[in-house]
């Protein structure tokens, strides 16, 4: 497949809108993902529509937000890291304007290697600000051995308790540098290398290919992809690599939660973490939150690569210029 050459500032502009009009979109949902991934004993959530109500109930219509800004922040440098690392290997890979299926696959590991560097400490303060409604929820559900305890009957003057502060990303980081230094921030960095990598190295050939059906060559140089096939394309790949990854993202959101709620597992790491949730919850607790990832990354790459085949970073430095 040919490959036309990468204007990287380009790449980085685009990279950064995509993701930026992606997370604005489908944030909600993946703050139900998080929140289905962590429940263990109490069941606070039915699923991902029960999650979104009782969230919009309790925590207002912008509690389905909660860590947004986290994302917001570093999506931009994410998102242009990994779109322009990919573009980079492809280039160095492809040999005579040809690129075979291994150095699709090695491109898309390498663009998923490079991104964990920024993405590791963006999922790390998230998954905190995302489940703390969820952590605040479970202690307003009795437990059964509550439930079936004998007490006095509740006051009808007392007052509710007062509801727990809500973290901010600023006190959470400034908590992990003062107690655990850098390394803090990258709790889980084995987990979401394990989990990002495979998913890059599905997502990107399939998508190229997906991108290139009906395209003919000109000149040696392949027709720029419409932007319908562009966001199927996206999507369509994005959902692939999303569900096919479910089970590590499942191991990392665990690792990266610092507060657990009543009953609930914590981890030493991923080998541990695996062998404890297969025993006590099941080889189906590696498929929570499988269709919020779907429908959270399906959306995000869609427009991500729609944007990208566009060329917005084109245009914004053609106005500069």
């Amino acid at each position: 497949m040919a490959e036309t050459k990468v204007s990287l500032p380009a790449k980085l502009i685009n990279g950064g809108v995509a993701g930026l009009v992606g997370v604005t979109c489908v944030f909600p949902i993946d703050l139900a993902k998080t929140r289905l991934q962590n429940q263990q004993g109490i069941q606070v959530y039915n699923g991902m529509l029960d999650c979104l109500a009782k969230t919009v109930r309790t925590e207002g219509y912008f509690g389905c937000y909660r860590g947004a800004a986290v994302n917001l922040t570093l999506v931009t440098p994410e998102k242009a890291i990994k779109l322009a690392a990919n573009d980079i290997f492809r280039q160095k890979l492809s040999k005579d304007g040809h690129l075979p299926l291994w150095g699709e696959v090695l491109a898309g590991s390498g663009a998923g290697t490079c991104q964990v560097i920024v993405t590791t400490p963006m999922e790390m303060l998230k998954i905190q600000l995302q489940d703390a409604g969820r952590l605040a929820a479970q202690r307003s559900v009795p437990t059964p051995a509550q439930a079936a305890a004998p007490g006095p009957a509740p006051s009808l003057v007392a007052r509710p308790p007062a509801p727990p502060q809500r973290p901010s990303a600023t006190s959470i980081t400034v908590e992990l540098l003062k107690t655990r230094g850098l390394a803090g921030l990258y709790r889980g960095a084995g987990a979401t290398l394990m989990r990002d990598v495979p998913f890059s190295m599905i997502y990107f050939p399939l998508f190229a290919n997906l991108n290139a059906l009906g395209r003919e060559k000109s000149g040696g140089v392949q027709a720029r992809a419409p932007f319908w096939q562009s966001f199927i394309a996206g999507c369509t790949a994005g959902s692939v690599a999303a569900v096919a990854v479910t089970p590590l993202d499942v191991i990392k959101t665990r690792l990266q939660t610092l507060q657990k709620g009543e009953g609930e597992d914590t981890y030493k790491g991923i080998v541990d973490c695996t062998q404890r949730i297969l025993r006590r919850e099941g080889p189906s607790a590696f498929l929570k939150g499988a269709t919020c990832r779907a429908l959270v990354i399906a959306p995000l790459f869609g427009i991500a690569q729609g944007v990208y085949f566009l060329g917005v970073g084109e245009t914004v430095l053609g106005f500069l210029g």
